[in-house]
Protein backbone atom coordinates (compact mmCIF):
# COMPACT_ATOMS: atom_id res chain seq x y z
CA UNK A 1 0.00 0.00 0.00
CA UNK A 2 1.27 3.46 -0.90
CA UNK A 3 1.54 6.23 1.66
CA UNK A 4 -0.95 9.06 1.17
CA UNK A 5 1.83 11.66 1.21
CA UNK A 6 5.57 11.15 0.83
CA UNK A 7 7.91 14.14 0.88
CA UNK A 8 11.67 13.64 0.64
CA UNK A 9 14.28 16.38 1.06
CA UNK A 10 12.03 19.15 -0.20
CA UNK A 11 13.44 22.67 -0.32
CA UNK A 12 11.89 25.79 -1.83
CA UNK A 13 12.96 29.40 -2.28
CA UNK A 14 10.72 32.28 -3.35
CA UNK A 15 11.86 34.58 -6.21
CA UNK A 16 13.07 37.18 -3.67
CA UNK A 17 15.54 34.62 -2.32
CA UNK A 18 13.65 33.68 0.84
CA UNK A 19 14.39 30.04 1.67
CA UNK A 20 10.92 28.96 2.82
CA UNK A 21 11.43 25.18 3.06
CA UNK A 22 14.65 23.50 4.15
CA UNK A 23 15.11 19.79 3.47
CA UNK A 24 11.59 18.69 4.49
CA UNK A 25 10.97 14.94 4.80
CA UNK A 26 7.49 13.83 5.86
CA UNK A 27 5.35 10.72 5.43
CA UNK A 28 1.59 10.50 6.12
CA UNK A 29 -0.11 7.12 6.09
CA UNK A 30 -3.61 6.47 4.73
CA UNK A 31 -6.27 7.47 7.24
CA UNK A 32 -3.97 9.60 9.41
CA UNK A 33 -5.11 12.99 10.68
CA UNK A 34 -2.08 15.23 11.08
CA UNK A 35 -1.80 18.83 12.31
CA UNK A 36 0.90 21.09 10.89
CA UNK A 37 1.68 23.84 13.39
CA UNK A 38 4.19 26.63 13.90
CA UNK A 39 4.50 30.41 13.98
CA UNK A 40 3.72 32.69 11.05
CA UNK A 41 6.42 32.35 8.42
CA UNK A 42 7.31 28.81 9.46
CA UNK A 43 6.61 27.46 5.97
CA UNK A 44 3.34 25.64 6.63
CA UNK A 45 1.32 27.16 3.79
CA UNK A 46 4.29 26.90 1.43
CA UNK A 47 4.52 23.19 2.21
CA UNK A 48 0.85 22.38 1.62
CA UNK A 49 0.89 24.25 -1.70
CA UNK A 50 3.42 21.69 -2.92
CA UNK A 51 0.94 18.86 -2.44
CA UNK A 52 -1.02 19.64 -5.60
CA UNK A 53 1.67 21.34 -7.63
CA UNK A 54 0.79 25.00 -7.04
CA UNK A 55 4.41 25.42 -5.94
CA UNK A 56 7.32 23.25 -7.06
CA UNK A 57 10.57 23.01 -5.15
CA UNK A 58 13.64 20.79 -5.14
CA UNK A 59 13.04 17.28 -3.81
CA UNK A 60 10.47 14.53 -4.11
CA UNK A 61 6.71 14.83 -3.53
CA UNK A 62 4.50 11.79 -4.05
CA UNK A 63 0.76 11.52 -3.45
CA UNK A 64 -0.78 8.04 -3.28
CA UNK A 65 2.35 6.71 -4.98
CA UNK A 66 2.31 9.21 -7.85
CA UNK A 67 5.32 11.49 -8.32
CA UNK A 68 4.03 15.03 -8.70
CA UNK A 69 6.93 15.90 -11.02
CA UNK A 70 6.22 13.09 -13.48
CA UNK A 71 4.49 14.10 -16.70
CA UNK A 72 0.80 13.30 -16.75
CA UNK A 73 0.41 12.92 -12.97
CA UNK A 74 -0.52 16.47 -11.98
CA UNK A 75 -4.19 16.28 -13.01
CA UNK A 76 -4.65 12.98 -11.19
CA UNK A 77 -2.96 14.32 -8.07
CA UNK A 78 -5.09 17.48 -8.03
CA UNK A 79 -8.17 15.24 -8.00
CA UNK A 80 -6.67 13.20 -5.15
CA UNK A 81 -5.73 16.19 -2.97
CA UNK A 82 -8.66 18.31 -1.81
CA UNK A 83 -7.11 21.65 -0.84
CA UNK A 84 -9.33 23.95 1.26
CA UNK A 85 -7.99 27.50 1.49
CA UNK A 86 -8.06 29.64 4.64
CA UNK A 87 -10.61 32.04 3.15
CA UNK A 88 -13.60 30.34 1.52
CA UNK A 89 -14.05 33.44 -0.66
CA UNK A 90 -10.88 32.32 -2.48
CA UNK A 91 -12.64 29.07 -3.36
CA UNK A 92 -16.30 29.98 -3.93
CA UNK A 93 -16.84 31.97 -7.13
CA UNK A 94 -19.98 30.54 -8.78
CA UNK A 95 -23.57 31.88 -8.69
CA UNK A 96 -24.97 29.14 -6.42
CA UNK A 97 -23.82 26.47 -3.97
CA UNK A 98 -24.68 23.82 -6.56
CA UNK A 99 -22.43 25.48 -9.15
CA UNK A 100 -19.51 25.70 -6.72
CA UNK A 101 -19.74 22.06 -5.66
CA UNK A 102 -20.36 20.83 -9.21
CA UNK A 103 -17.47 22.78 -10.74
CA UNK A 104 -14.75 20.16 -10.20
CA UNK A 105 -16.64 17.12 -11.51
CA UNK A 106 -17.94 19.13 -14.48
CA UNK A 107 -14.42 20.31 -15.29
CA UNK A 108 -13.26 16.69 -15.18
CA UNK A 109 -15.89 15.80 -17.76
CA UNK A 110 -18.22 13.59 -15.74
CA UNK A 111 -21.77 13.17 -17.10
CA UNK A 112 -24.48 15.25 -15.48
CA UNK A 113 -26.02 12.33 -13.58
CA UNK A 114 -22.66 11.58 -11.96
CA UNK A 115 -22.09 15.28 -11.22
CA UNK A 116 -25.47 15.56 -9.50
CA UNK A 117 -24.75 12.41 -7.49
CA UNK A 118 -21.42 13.80 -6.34
CA UNK A 119 -22.95 17.16 -5.42
CA UNK A 120 -25.65 15.43 -3.36
CA UNK A 121 -23.11 13.25 -1.54
CA UNK A 122 -20.70 16.12 -0.86
CA UNK A 123 -23.39 18.42 0.52
CA UNK A 124 -24.79 15.60 2.62
CA UNK A 125 -21.31 14.95 4.06
CA UNK A 126 -21.09 18.55 5.30
CA UNK A 127 -24.75 18.65 6.41
CA UNK A 128 -25.66 21.34 3.86
CA UNK A 129 -28.05 19.47 1.53
CA UNK A 130 -30.77 22.11 1.84
CA UNK A 131 -28.36 24.84 0.64
CA UNK A 132 -28.00 23.52 -2.91
CA UNK A 133 -29.76 26.50 -4.56
CA UNK A 134 -28.48 29.15 -2.13
CA UNK A 135 -26.08 31.91 -3.19
CA UNK A 136 -22.66 31.09 -1.73
CA UNK A 137 -21.66 34.70 -1.04
CA UNK A 138 -24.78 35.29 1.06
CA UNK A 139 -23.77 32.61 3.58
CA UNK A 140 -22.03 33.01 6.93
CA UNK A 141 -18.29 32.30 7.20
CA UNK A 142 -19.00 28.94 8.84
CA UNK A 143 -21.46 27.97 6.12
CA UNK A 144 -19.02 29.07 3.41
CA UNK A 145 -16.30 26.91 4.94
CA UNK A 146 -18.58 23.88 4.77
CA UNK A 147 -19.41 24.58 1.13
CA UNK A 148 -15.70 25.02 0.34
CA UNK A 149 -15.07 21.59 1.86
CA UNK A 150 -17.98 20.15 -0.16
CA UNK A 151 -16.49 21.64 -3.32
CA UNK A 152 -13.41 19.46 -2.87
CA UNK A 153 -15.28 16.42 -1.54
CA UNK A 154 -17.20 16.31 -4.84
CA UNK A 155 -13.89 15.39 -6.47
CA UNK A 156 -13.73 12.33 -4.17
CA UNK A 157 -10.19 13.08 -2.94
CA UNK A 158 -7.92 10.66 -1.12
CA UNK A 159 -6.44 13.42 1.05
CA UNK A 160 -8.03 16.55 2.54
CA UNK A 161 -5.61 19.44 3.11
CA UNK A 162 -6.85 22.46 5.06
CA UNK A 163 -5.21 25.84 5.64
CA UNK A 164 -6.35 27.38 8.97
CA UNK A 165 -9.77 25.69 8.89
CA UNK A 166 -11.16 27.42 12.01
CA UNK A 167 -9.92 30.92 11.17
CA UNK A 168 -12.64 33.56 11.46
CA UNK A 169 -15.23 31.30 13.10
CA UNK A 170 -17.23 32.06 16.22
CA UNK A 171 -17.14 29.40 18.99
CA UNK A 172 -20.32 27.61 17.86
CA UNK A 173 -19.30 27.47 14.19
CA UNK A 174 -15.79 26.39 15.21
CA UNK A 175 -17.07 23.49 17.30
CA UNK A 176 -19.46 22.49 14.54
CA UNK A 177 -16.61 22.42 12.00
CA UNK A 178 -14.39 20.36 14.31
CA UNK A 179 -17.19 17.81 14.70
CA UNK A 180 -17.66 17.73 10.93
CA UNK A 181 -13.96 17.16 10.21
CA UNK A 182 -13.94 14.36 12.76
CA UNK A 183 -16.69 12.59 10.80
CA UNK A 184 -14.86 12.60 7.47
CA UNK A 185 -13.10 9.26 6.76
CA UNK A 186 -10.19 10.82 4.89
CA UNK A 187 -6.48 11.23 5.34
CA UNK A 188 -6.19 14.79 6.62
CA UNK A 189 -3.45 17.40 6.94
CA UNK A 190 -4.32 20.77 8.48
CA UNK A 191 -2.11 23.81 8.86
CA UNK A 192 -3.37 25.65 11.93
CA UNK A 193 -2.64 27.91 14.90
CA UNK A 194 -5.70 26.54 16.74
CA UNK A 195 -4.15 24.29 19.38
CA UNK A 196 -7.55 23.31 20.76
CA UNK A 197 -8.43 22.00 17.30
CA UNK A 198 -5.15 20.09 17.27
CA UNK A 199 -5.79 18.56 20.68
CA UNK A 200 -9.36 17.57 19.87
CA UNK A 201 -8.96 16.21 16.35
CA UNK A 202 -5.40 15.37 15.34
CA UNK A 203 -3.55 12.45 16.98
CA UNK A 204 -0.27 13.45 15.31
CA UNK A 205 1.38 16.87 15.27
CA UNK A 206 4.21 18.19 13.10
CA UNK A 207 5.88 21.40 14.30
CA UNK A 208 7.57 23.67 11.75
CA UNK A 209 9.75 26.71 12.35
CA UNK A 210 11.90 28.74 9.95
CA UNK A 211 11.20 26.35 7.09
CA UNK A 212 12.17 23.15 8.90
CA UNK A 213 10.36 20.37 10.74
CA UNK A 214 11.53 20.63 14.36
CA UNK A 215 9.27 17.97 15.92
CA UNK A 216 6.95 15.20 14.71
CA UNK A 217 5.07 12.91 17.04
CA UNK A 218 2.08 12.17 19.18
CA UNK A 219 -0.02 15.27 19.81
CA UNK A 220 -0.52 14.24 23.43
CA UNK A 221 3.23 13.92 23.98
CA UNK A 222 4.19 17.14 22.22
CA UNK A 223 1.49 19.17 23.99
CA UNK A 224 3.04 18.09 27.29
CA UNK A 225 6.35 19.70 26.27
CA UNK A 226 5.70 23.32 27.27
CA UNK A 227 9.30 24.37 26.60
CA UNK A 228 9.17 23.02 23.04
CA UNK A 229 5.86 24.75 22.31
CA UNK A 230 6.92 28.12 23.64
CA UNK A 231 10.29 27.92 21.88
CA UNK A 232 8.45 27.67 18.58
CA UNK A 233 5.80 30.29 19.21
CA UNK A 234 2.95 27.97 20.17
CA UNK A 235 0.52 28.41 23.03
CA UNK A 236 -0.74 25.62 25.24
CA UNK A 237 -4.45 24.87 24.67
CA UNK A 238 -6.55 26.02 27.61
Amino acid sequence: MHHSIEIEHLSFSYPDGLLALKDITLTIRPGEKVALVGPNGAGKSTLILHLNGILKGQGKVRVCGLDIAQAGNLGKIRAMVGLVFQSPDDQLFSPTVYDDVAFGPLYQGFPLDEVNHRVDEALDAVHMSTYVRRVSHHLSVGEKKRIAIASVLSMEPEVLVLDEPTSGLDPRARRSLINLLGELPLTMLASTHDMLLVRDLFPRMVIMDEGSIVADGSTETLLDDEFLLRKHGLELPC
